[in-house]
């Protein structure tokens, strides 16, 4: 005899296969219940500040958390858009906050959208919203920073006056509050890159402090007993190139990203990328509250216990660029300019066990180009690139521009001098007096005497072009400059602002065309370096070997008819 299941039964072995089913699946990862987070961002700290400078804290946050030294701020890398797009979880096309001259009353670009106080949601105003009761506090060292959150939405908000009494008001408040949420911000690393150069020992200096202000706040947190349900977040706005910032350079982009904490892995080095407003979004995530839809960054889930790495198949980290000797340095690129002698080129990989293949066309090295196996000479300009490459895995590319120059020929700029206050902008130089003249060999401010505080420079000289085409001409300038050849404008790099790059085009017939550039310092940093590329030629600092003080299409004519 058959026997025959009526249809109640077989739902419910359905159920019951289910249930076992479900029960056999790996339970999903859960954050642990977080009731502290201090997120400290320092103004300006490179990821090269972290690794050169005496840092045992960080050192010890990275070796008992999670960390990249490869996380990006936004463009442009001025601190307002960055410390905007660290707290809102957005970047500057969503906030609106383009430049430090920011106001909530006064923008040119308006956010998409605005949460309390007017301004576009930040991670103090959605943990407020989402936690009434919370204890929120915000204590900063950059007065200008109070500017960007809702205060409404914080229950401590001071500006310290110095780096130390920023960490001694954050160190009382984290003791006596126990909050929820504390930013705390130091600004002193930023004022070395400008004063002195990132890159300097007295930089290092500063980020060494920086260091030694970070422990003094987690002392706080284990002196108020909270210690072990905290999280910590380190980070920064920006790095920095030479005295200055808010270019388009790695040097001034990247910036450390570190989480240390309960529930953290530890030393746990992130491999995928990282974005500054990433942060607010994975302080959303630990406190399990929800972001806003406006929101474009995502929580670095994989920092936390349980959580896997995001499977990124077109991603492959990139090793560390080789160094050409001679080395960048501050705003300088690598290589430099010979006058009389040849150049010497020495190659050296970050790490050992590395090949390492270059070029000396300004092309892309690749493994198939040649290898680098000891120094080498050059007798004219030359733009050179080189990778490292070690199994599958290859480096950001290096590149070093070396010069030449002889005395035996008329190469050369002209230069005037002048002196000013209170630019913003290229001054009326017709209504200027020169206080100097003189000539160099390219237009480079770094190599006229008494450059210093606000001035201006103009340089004359007349490029040789022995091939007819476009022509695009670039200067990178801290602060303000400008291109004119034949008397016509083709670039404009105008402002009071970091080290920009801006570019130009122009056809240009074969002879000799005047050309001008004119460069102001409105005070700080400053640099100056100009650019060019054409048929057959590849983008490098224009040599002097075409830069000439007079007409030499006149001169010889006139030699021809006496």
């Amino acid at each position: 005899m058959t026997k025959k299941y009526g249809k109640p039964t077989y739902i419910l072995c359905l159920g019951l296969l289910s249930s076992l089913l479900y029960a056999c699946q790996p339970s999903a990862p859960q954050v642990p219940t977080i009731k502290h987070i201090v997120v400290i961002g320092v103004d300006g700290m490179s990821p090269d500040g972290v690794e050169k400078a005496a840092t045992p804290y960080m050192d010890s946050l990275m070796k008992n958390g999670s960390y990249t030294l490869q996380a990006r701020g936004v463009l442009p890398t001025s601190s307002s858009s960055n410390w905007a797009s660290m707290i809102m979880g957005a970047g500057p096309e969503q906030h609106g906050i383009t430049s430090n001259g920011w106001q909530p009353d006064d923008h040119i670009l308006p956010a998409v959208t605005t949460g309390t106080e007017g301004i576009f949601p930040t991670i103090f105003g959605v943990i407020r919203q989402q936690h009434p009761s919370a204890e929120i506090g915000a204590i900063y060292n950059w007065k200008d920073f109070g500017r960007l959150f809702e205060k409404t939405a914080v229950n401590y908000n001071i500006h310290g006056q110095t780096e130390k009494e920023t960490a001694e008001l954050a160190s009382t408040y984290i003791r006596e509050k126990k909050p929820l949420f504390t930013f705390v911000h130091f600004d002193h690393v930023d004022h070395a890159g400008h004063e002195t150069g990132h890159g300097t020992a007295a930089y290092y200096q500063t980020v060494a402090l920086a260091d030694s202000l970070i422990g003094q706040v987690i002392q706080a947190a284990r002196e108020a007993g909270i210690l072990e349900e905290t999280v910590f977040i380190v980070s920064a706005d920006h790095g920095g190139v030479g005295k200055g910032h808010g270019g388009e350079t790695l040097g001034e982009i990247q910036i450390p990203f570190i989480v240390c904490g309960k529930g953290i892995k530890k030393g746990y080095q992130i491999k995928h990328t990282v974005y500054t407003y990433d942060n607010a979004s994975t302080i959303a995530f630990l406190l399990g509250i929800e972001p806003p839809y406006a929101w474009i960054g995502k929580p670095v889930k994989s920092v936390v216990e349980g959580f896997p790495a995001p499977v990124v198949k077109e991603e492959k980290e990139k090793l560390a660029a080789p160094t050409i000797y001679p080395p960048a340095r501050e705003n300088a690129l690598a290589g430099g300019l010979y006058i009389d002698k040849p150049a010497q080129v020495e190659i050296k990989s970050a790490q050992p066990g590395q090949v390492i293949h270059y070029t000396l066309d300004g092309s892309e090295p690749t493994a198939s180009s040649p290898v680098y196996q000891s120094p080498f000479t050059l007798t004219e300009s030359k733009v050179v690139k080189a990778k490292a490459f070690a199994a599958d895995q290859e480096s950001y590319t290096a590149q070093g521009f070396f010069r030449i120059a002889s005395t035996s020929h008329d190469n050369g700029i002209n230069y005037s001098f002048y002196t000013g206050e209170n630019w913003k902008q290229l001054p009326d130089f017709e209504k200027l007096k020169a206080r100097s003249t003189g000539n160099v060999y390219e237009f480079r401010i770094d190599s006229i005497p008494n450059a210093k505080g606000t001035y201006a420079v103009k340089f004359e000289a007349f490029l040789q072009i022995d091939q007819p085409g476009d022509y695009t001409f670039y200067t990178n300038s801290d602060d303000g400059s400008n291109l004119m050849i034949n008397n016509q404008e083709v670039v404009n790099n105008d402002g009071d602002h970091g080290a920009l790059e801006r570019s130009g085009k122009i056809h240009l017939d074969k002879g000799m065309h005047p050309l001008t550039v004119r460069y102001f310092n409105g005070g700080g940093g400053s640099w100056l370096d100009v650019y060019y590329k054409g048929p057959a030629i590849v983008k490098q600092i224009i040599p002097p070997s075409v830069l000439y003080r007079s007409n030499q299409e006149k001169a010889i004519k006139t030699v021809a008819n006496p």
